[in-house]
């Protein structure tokens, strides 16, 4: 506890380097699954690898935990080289995907199964699987049979199995995956609170975005074997770096634009559906892509304007198209005038506020500080 304490009153970029990848590179044969990764994990620090199958993120995990060997370059873990060091060598430890429970064995003889050669007697042994019980939720579950536990908890005895040997790193590959939406949404919270509590560097391999910016620090947003973006959840979402990247993380809408003219830090431009505007460099991405220009904006940072109401910064006329209703949110595909394609609005279902239907004309509230410019 205390050194979650210390970790959380220092800045993630202050704390000392956990994991160290320099230039990493795999090949399986002629294919190229890592290309060049340099990255560093911090101290402390709960972060996602996020990408579609066959990225390579987990490959990329496996090399952290020794599973892989890298083809060249480096990989440090607090400041140690990792070349030819085996993966029960390594302070880390992993959860896999399946959670490798053996079922033949109670819920305490499965978390202390690392402890057989742990030099400990047999009741500090016993101390420590309890309290590792104690820390995921299943105090007193320690005799029930590991083959009658439900998906969550079978979750939480691996996570006690692989908390109980106090590594530095705890890897996690897609542990949430095979439970149903409403426990896997209960597990994220519960593992941030873990991750908070033990205060030691989780790895997180998702291909989930929703569950990516709910838990992580940062996120590694990876396609073919590269890190196409490196960045905490808020800025990955508002700023992608690509449109690439955009795509990939939650709902974006892109509407053509041309480039009128640039200086002084602003971009202006014509953009269809929304006419002149000005953005600045700074709501530019990051690595131009040399396509055709485009810009981007989430469906929550426009609003549809009911009647009497105006806009406190620009708007547009339009048509609904489609309509979705979710209960609290509805989700509106609205067509703007010379645009064939409509883009998608979220409006939360407040008291007293109608859904429409489809076939409304209707207008259109945004700012051009929601735009982000690719080109």
């Amino acid at each position: 506890m205390t050194q979650n304490v210390i970790t959380a009153k220092v800045p993630l970029e202050q704390r000392r380097k956990m994991i160290e990848f320099d230039r990493v590179h795999k090949y399986y044969g002629d294919y190229h699954a890592l290309r060049g990764i340099t990255a560093t994990i911090r101290e402390g620090e709960f972060f996602s690898l996020l990408g579609p199958s066959g990225c390579g993120k987990t490959t990329l995990l496996r090399t952290i935990a020794g599973f892989e060997d890298i083809s060249s370059g480096s990989v440090l873990i607090d400041g140690k080289h990792m070349e030819d060091v085996p993966p029960n060598k390594r302070p880390t430890n992993m959860v896999f995907q399946s959670y490798a429970i053996f079922p033949h064995l109670s819920v305490g003889q499965n978390v202390g199964f690392g402890l057989r050669r742990d030099p400990r007697s047999e009741a500090e042994k016993a101390k420590a699987v309890e309290e590792a019980l104690e820390m995921v939720g299943l105090k007193g579950y320690g005799a029930r049979a590991a083959h009658a536990l439900s998906g969550g908890q079978r979750q939480r005895v691996a996570l006690a199995r692989a908390l109980i040997l106090k590594p530095k790193v705890l890897l996690l590959d897609e542990p949430l995956s095979a439970l149903d939406k409403k426990i896997r949404e209960q597990m994220q919270i519960e593992l941030i609170k873990l991750q908070r509590e033990v205060g030691i560097t989780f790895v997180l391999v998702t291909h989930d975005q929703e569950e990516a910016l709910v838990m992580s620090d940062r996120i590694a947003v990876m396609f073919e074997g590269e890190i196409a973006q490196l960045a905490d959840p808020e800025t990955l979402y508002r700023r992608p770096a690509s449109r690439r990247v955009a795509d990939f993380i939650g709902v974006m809408n892109f509407l053509p634009a041309k480039v009128l003219g640039e200086g002084n830090g602003h971009v202006q431009l014509e953009v269809a559906g929304l006419g002149q505007v000005d953005v600045t460099d700074e709501q530019a991405s990051a690595k131009p892509q040399g396509g055709e220009p485009a810009v981007g904006f989430r469906p929550e940072t426009l609003t549809i304007l009911y009647e009497g109401q105006t806009a406190q910064d620009r708007e547009s006329p339009g048509v609904i198209d489609e309509v979705v209703y979710y209960g609290d949110m509805t989700y509106y595909d609205v067509k703007l005038d010379g645009v064939e394609t409509p883009v998608r609005i979220s409006m939360r279902n407040v008291f007293g506020r109608p859904v429409l239907d489809v076939g409304t004309q209707t207008r259109v509230a945004w700012s051009p500080g929601a735009l982000v410019l690719f080109r």
